[in-house]
């Protein structure tokens, strides 16, 4: 740590030699020839108090399995795992949408795991906030500021429109430095493959993003929020011109499902694939690498049932080109489940238009041990329209389990947690993530209700 602080010091500190000189000799021109020099200023005074700062704590745990010896020696009471804890400290960035309700879209990756998430202001202000939502494979989340007034709103553009090449502004707070404004370009659009179990379909830009970004505003010139800063690409971690950004299409989406459910309702298509190989394009008589080529088709699946067929290749969304399979992938996952589309095909060399509602993702199924060592055994998942209530489901229970010692049943329905309503998975760990020391949770099983504590 000593190297970078040394340099940052002597760099300072070049600036200020250079400075004083030029000061003291003449002041920069406002115009030339008349004409007033171009300056981002007026747009970043209007747009830099929508963009806040985030630090969190939290506690990490960490588990590690002791060897079998060890219960052996001292009894099978003795514990197979050891288990640390660590605080926590992190930084990221933020974007107002919501100015009324005191909305805040940041990156999952930035509160994940918090127990305190504190946002400060353009002004200085400081408020505590409240996670609505997230979604990990698509890395948003949704935050209120509860009683914040006089908030700043960022107005949101269509990404659909934009095109390699566009002018970027980046907003954030980089290695809690505090507000800082960078430039660049739109170097690519549809950028994915940098997590494959993630779902990605990036804006890359040369505008510098480096640590502490995360979750800031990428504009355009306009002032209007193009993109989420989420990610970079560099070799130790620092800004090497590659960084990357959800877009603002992708966001939104995102964030009325989070308000709407308090999840992410992923849309699926039913179609397995891959991308288009020049070896691929050549066998199908196909003139172009671009699209995403259907190996199979799913049974009784949105696509089956709007007629796609496997050897299909799907170049378009709505009018809008799809480059890669990856990219699809990610459109249809995060455009959420029940949404009407019209997909672009090209069928044996002819050009033909399906419209498909998109089906739900039922795979949303969390092992209850990651929320609470009560709960360990059970498996969770929130409820459908077919069940009687709206709440969080146990699938299944594991004999000898703790769940099953707590006397937790396969089929009930949690509907409360210490006497507040839960109508999902995200108000259920709402509720686990501020570490109450008494789970009393309030149960539908069957046609009565009952309430089980858990320790």
């Amino acid at each position: 740590m000593k190297k970078p602080l040394l340099a940052l010091t002597v760099l300072s500190l070049s600036l200020s030699s250079l400075i004083t000189p030029i000061q003291a000799s003449a002041t920069l021109p406002l115009s030339v020839d008349g004409q007033q020099l171009p300056s981002l200023a007026p747009m970043l005074e209007k747009v830099t108090p929508a963009v806040v700062s985030i630090a969190v704590e939290g506690t990490q745990v960490s588990r590690q399995q002791l060897p079998e010896q060890f219960r052996y020696f001292f009894g099978p009471d003795f514990p197979s795992e050891q288990v640390q804890e660590r605080p926590f400290r992190g930084l990221g960035s933020g974007v107002i949408i919501d100015a009324k309700k005191g909305h805040i879209v940041t990156n999952y990756h930035v509160i994940n795991g918090a127990e305190k998430i504190r946002v400060k202001l353009h002004d200085g202000r400081e408020y505590d906030a409240e996670l609505i939502g997230g979604d990990q494979l698509s890395d948003i989340a949704l935050l209120k500021l509860e009683t914040a007034k006089n908030l700043t709103q960022i107005s949101v553009a269509d990404s659909n429109k934009l095109r390699v090449g566009d002018f970027t502004v980046a907003i954030g707070n980089p290695f809690g430095l505090g507000q800082t404004v960078t430039s660049g370009i739109v170097s690519a659009l549809g950028r994915s493959g940098l997590n494959l179990e993630n779902f990605e379909n990036f804006i890359q830009t040369d505008a510098a993003i480096n640590s502490g970004n995360s979750g800031g505003a990428l504009v355009n010139l306009n002032g209007e929020l193009i993109g989420i800063n989420t990610a970079i690409l560099g070799p130790n971690g620092g800004n090497v011109g590659i960084g990357f950004a959800i877009p603002s299409n992708m966001m939104k989406n995102l964030t009325e499902q989070i308000k709407e459910f308090g999840e992410v309702k992923r849309g699926m298509l039913g179609v397995q694939g891959g991308e288009i190989t020049s070896e691929l394009a050549e066998a199908l008589g196909y003139e172009s690498s671009k699209g995403a080529f259907v190996s199979q088709v799913v049974p009784d699946s949105a696509a089956d049932e709007a007629g796609l067929e496997a050897g299909d290749i799907i170049v378009s969304i709505n009018g809008k080109k799809i480059n890669t399979f990856g990219e699809l992938r990610a459109k249809v996952a995060t455009l959420g489940a029940g949404k009407e589309i019209t997909l672009g095909v090209i069928r044996d060399g002819k050009s033909k238009t399906f419209d498909v509602t998109l089906g739900e993702q039922l795979t949303n199924k969390t092992s209850a041990d990651k929320l609470h060592e009560g709960l360990a055994g059970a498996e969770l998942t929130n409820t459908t329209d077919s069940d009687k209530v709206q709440g969080v489901k146990v699938t299944s229970v594991e004999d000898g389990s703790n769940a099953q010692a707590y006397q937790l049943e396969a089929n009930d329905i949690i509907i409360g947690v210490n006497r507040k309503r839960v109508k999902n998975l995200a108000d259920f760990r709402s509720i686990i993530d501020k570490k109450p020391g008494i789970l009393a949770l309030n149960i539908q099983r069957g046609d009565r209700t009952i309430y089980l504590v858990i320790r």
